[in-house]
């Protein structure tokens, strides 16, 4: 395996960086997140970071196209989407299923150009785990943590080197790129450290059809406090808002990231609200991940990143929602 010492890894990243903007898991302030990567960069690849690459491909905020009235006409133009080639560096298993996720959304019922266009000129190169958090479960969810389905590039933690290799054509063309600095090396990939949390998901989405009305969901939801923390780290979560700013006759519409947890996400022009209540919205998060999901696109909306569980305030548990599902008659 072509490997390099972890010391050196800024080597590969400053030549890579000739030809892409490349991003990094990286501290942020009091958080961390994938940033570009600059000569500053504090990056962090002992474990995976707080917030999901979602943003990469799908901003929080993002200007769609720019309109002008004139007495009754109105002029509209579209802006040109932002960004040239990119590669993402050290994204993990969960984070790469996440983006098979949104892609199911974004291109297959109808195509999302804004997130079309982004995604076509990105590169990927994933990073292995070798121990999980205490709220991590991806291999709950059918991943596994050393080997990432669809990216470019698969890199292995090795201890104090990193190994890597090319998976698709893109990813012989980077490893080529920087072939000159790495070695060959006869290397056994680390094995992967305890879960501690395991939950078995086989049968859920099907049972979950029949409990719309269980009692369960009163229960479930008593303690949520709708806060919506959990959808903006969640990896996979997609709700968007559309919205405008109008200066006399020129104005721009934009999106930005919305929660199925709040009140307002479902209230309609009228004043009608089909979830009016907490339990409505917790009932249509978990039934959207474990149910609604499958049905549409043959896929669970969980990659078992655990980063909810580790943000909800009154921890709320994904996996203890299954197991419940699990033991409901």
């Amino acid at each position: 395996m072509l490997v390099i010492q972890k010391t050196k890894i800024k080597e590969i990243l400053d030549t890579l960086a000739k030809e892409y903007k490349v991003i990094v898991p990286a501290k942020d302030g009091d958080t961390s997140k994938f940033i570009p990567y600059g000569d500053n960069t504090e990056m962090l690849l002992e474990e995976n970071v707080q917030l999901p690459p979602k943003d990469v491909f799908f901003p929080q905020t993002e200007k769609m196209y720019k309109f002008k009235s004139k007495k009754n006409t109105m002029e509209i133009e579209n802006l040109p989407i932002e960004g040239g080639k990119q590669l993402i560096f050290g994204i993990r298993s969960c984070d790469m299923k996440s983006l098979d996720c949104l892609d199911q959304v974004f291109l297959t019922k109808g195509t999302d150009e804004f997130y079309k266009e982004k995604r076509d000129k990105t590169a990927l190169i994933a990073l292995s785990c070798t121990k999980p958090k205490e709220t991590c479960f991806c291999t709950s969810m059918g991943l596994d943590p050393q080997k990432a389905v669809g990216a470019d590039v698969q890199a292995y933690d090795l201890g104090d080197k990193i190994g890597f290799e090319a998976i698709t054509e893109q990813g012989k063309k980077i490893i080529a790129s920087i072939e000159g600095q790495l070695s060959e090396e006869s290397v056994v990939v680390p094995k992967f450290g305890e879960f501690k949390i395991n939950v078995d998901v086989e049968g859920v989405p099907e049972k979950l059809k029949g409990m719309f009305e269980s009692p369960m969901w009163d229960d479930i939801s008593r303690k949520c406090l709708n806060c919506g923390a959990c959808t903006y780290v969640c990896p996979t979560c997609h709700c968007f808002d559309i919205s405008q700013e109008v200066r006399g006759e020129d104005g721009v519409k934009y999106r930005c990231w919305d929660s199925c947890m709040f009140g307002e996400y479902t209230q309609m022009a009228g004043g009608h609200n089909p979830r009016p209540t907490k339990k409505e919205r917790v009932r249509n998060r978990f039934m959207h991940k474990l149910n609604y999901f499958v049905e549409r696109y043959n896929m669970l909306l969980c990659t078992g990143c655990g980063r909810c569980i580790n943000v909800c305030p009154v921890n709320m548990d994904i996996t203890a929602i299954i197991k419940q599902v699990k033991e409901a008659e």
